[in-house]
């Protein structure tokens, strides 16, 4: 579900019961829709985190921080300097509206207090995030809007912020219940769910939904109510509005048989019966990192590395056209055994040919003596003409070898590049983006950057993990680590793991000396499907060896290697942090 006004409500309580009286110790702009505040009291810290995109406008207490940009945002340099040391003094909603206002106890350059809100939207993708002066006059936004988009209402600096225009809508907690059961009866052509919405402030679709379940047992139109569900009716909003004035919240969270994310909620859900697993969690916040945490993060990945991915793309299909005109020249190389025989026939027979002919009528001692027709240049003498087609032989010759190598190294390059498209895929954080794209420089693909002074960091390690049976699995985040986790760090007895035939890590089952058992080898068989670009095909076919049976051809690409004695594991891929 997305959150409403009422979700946000309890939302606020629980951030205002830590963050009134707290300092905004540090601030950080992630990516240009998301920002973190770090709020520390006397004896706790936590971050606020902030997002305003899209696909997942929030704020909420986190657990999990997303990587900083090496260089901070402009925007980030304003909201450091007009926020940086101010305290929250207070937490407002606008009604049950999707907005929140926390205002901040500030100083100014010259030491002078000053006071600032800071609004969040949250309207999926009209969701932003402004700062105000003490006059509510926008200082800034992360999302700016000018009058090409809003001629009602702009959000730039130096303009007074203006409030959403108000929806004509009844309040849970204002209205009494009979109040808005009486509203909602009057819209007799809308199903129950889509009447509720219509009527009442802060509710989104699925607790409507839930009303109408728990009234109606289905989604029944509001005219074909019988008088018993009108009192189940009042009831349920009666149930509701106690819900919010008593804080009564029971944070909860459905997934389906597999363990994925349906939905969340503040009260326990029923429409959804037994299709669905509830669980409880203890506050608000730790369902939204819960719910959004991977899919923000797959996002974050794509943004950042978004110029890489066009980049590589870019080189598949460059590789790909010039694999193609490759293959149709060496085609046309497949007839130079021909021009070689009519070189030999025009030689043999040059007593009975004369200078003028355009076709040369010889037996070709190649095919029974039966007659063969050569096309040949009629300015031209009969020992020019073979000499032609001897020159047309060796052109080919050397052609077709040349174009075999040139497929052969081009088809080597295709298969990297999509390896890396694949490790792009993963890749979650700056620093692993940066490894990536030293790897494409160091292979050729990409120019270095001259004349920049990049911060350099040490070697990421690679992704560690614990078997069943307590064995070390490592796994290399991109084609570099690949090679150095196989010919550098693993033991010649340890187990190599990857998926057959397709872009993916290379995984080692560290044995260390000792034999593992049959559940280690899948685990880490599963874990080589899952770091690999076919984890989503069903069953995959991982191959496993010993690392002493890999071989590095000299002059191949990052990652690269080969392999003539193996085994294969048919397995599902599975998230090794998932047991």
């Amino acid at each position: 579900m997305a959150i409403d006004g009422i979700f946000l409500h309890f939302l606020k309580n629980e951030i205002a019961d830590f963050a009134i009286g707290a300092k905004v110790d540090r601030i950080y702009l992630p990516t240009k829709y998301e920002l973190v505040l770090t709020l520390r009291t006397r004896t706790q810290t936590k971050k606020l985190f902030i997002s305003v995109s899209g696909n997942s406008p929030r704020i909420n207490f986190t657990e999990y921080t997303p990587e900083n940009p090496m260089t901070p945002p402009m925007l980030c340099m304003l909201l450091r300097k007009q926020l940086s040391g101010a305290v929250i003094t207070d937490i407002k909603q606008i009604g049950f509206d999707r907005i929140l206002m926390i205002e901040l106890d500030a100083t100014n350059e010259i030491g002078d207090r000053v006071k600032r809100t800071l609004v969040i939207e949250i309207m999926a993708q009209y969701s932003n995030c402004i700062l105000l002066d003490e006059n509510g006059v926008i200082i800034d936004a992360l999302k700016r809007v000018d009058s090409s988009k809003s001629s009602f209402r702009e959000i730039l600096p130096q303009r007074e912020y203006k409030l959403p225009p108000e929806q004509n809508k009844l309040s849970i907690t204002e209205n009494t219940s009979e109040e808005i059961a009486e509203r909602i009866i009057l819209l007799k052509d809308k199903k129950l769910s889509g009447a509720v919405m219509n009527v009442l402030s802060g509710i989104s679709p699925l607790i409507s939904r839930e009303l109408a379940y728990r009234v109606t047992l289905s989604d029944t139109d509001v005219g074909s109510m019988s008088e018993a569900m009108k009192e189940r009716l009042i009831h349920e909003l009666e149930f509701l509005a106690e819900t919010v004035r008593c804080r009564n919240v029971k944070p909860c969270y459905l997934t389906d048989e597999n363990g994925n994310y349906l939905d969340f909620s503040y009260m326990p859900l029923t429409l959804y019966d037994n299709s669905a697993k509830v669980s409880f969690t203890e506050n608000l916040s730790e369902i939204l990192d819960m719910f959004y945490f991977e899919r923000e993060r797959l996002q974050r990945a794509k943004s950042k590395a978004e110029d890489l991915f066009k980049t590589v793309a870019s080189l598949i299909e460059r590789t790909t056209k010039k694999l193609n005109v490759q293959h149709e020249e060496l085609l046309s190389c497949e007839d130079m055994e021909t021009k070689r025989i009519f070189a030999e026939l025009i030689n043999a027979n040059l007593y009975s040919l004369e200078k003028g002919n355009t076709v040369f009528e010889v037996q070709n001692y190649y095919d029974d003596y039966n007659t063969v027709s050569i096309p040949v240049q009629p300015h031209l003498t009969p020992s020019q003409n073979a000499q032609r087609y001897y020159k047309e032989y060796r052109k080919a010759q050397t052609a077709k070898k040349m174009l075999t190598e040139l497929i052969d190294k081009g088809t080597k390059d295709l298969e990297y590049l999509f390896s890396v498209q694949d490790e792009l895929s993963r890749a979650s954080t700056e620093r692993e983006l940066s490894e990536i794209r030293t790897e494409l420089s160091s292979a050729g693909f990409l120019k270095s950057k001259t004349g920049t002074k990049n911060k350099k960091n040490s070697p990421l390690p690679f992704l560690e993990f614990d078997s069943p049976s307590g064995f070390k699995v490592y796994v290399g985040r991109n084609n570099i680590q690949n090679d150095n986790l196989s010919f550098k760090k693993a033991s010649k007895n340890d187990i190599w793991f990857h998926a057959q035939k397709a872009p993916g890590s290379h995984v080692i089952l560290s044995l260390e000396g000792k034999e593992p058992e049959a559940r280690d080898m899948e685990f880490a068989a599963e874990t080589a499907a899952y770091f690999s670009s076919v984890k989503d095909r069903g069953m995959v076919e991982v191959d496993y060896t010993k690392v002493r049976n890999l071989k590095k051809p000299v002059g191949a690409n990052p990652g690269f290697v080969i392999y003539h004695v193996y085994n294969t594991l048919y397995v599902k891929a599975k998230n090794p942090e998932i047991k």
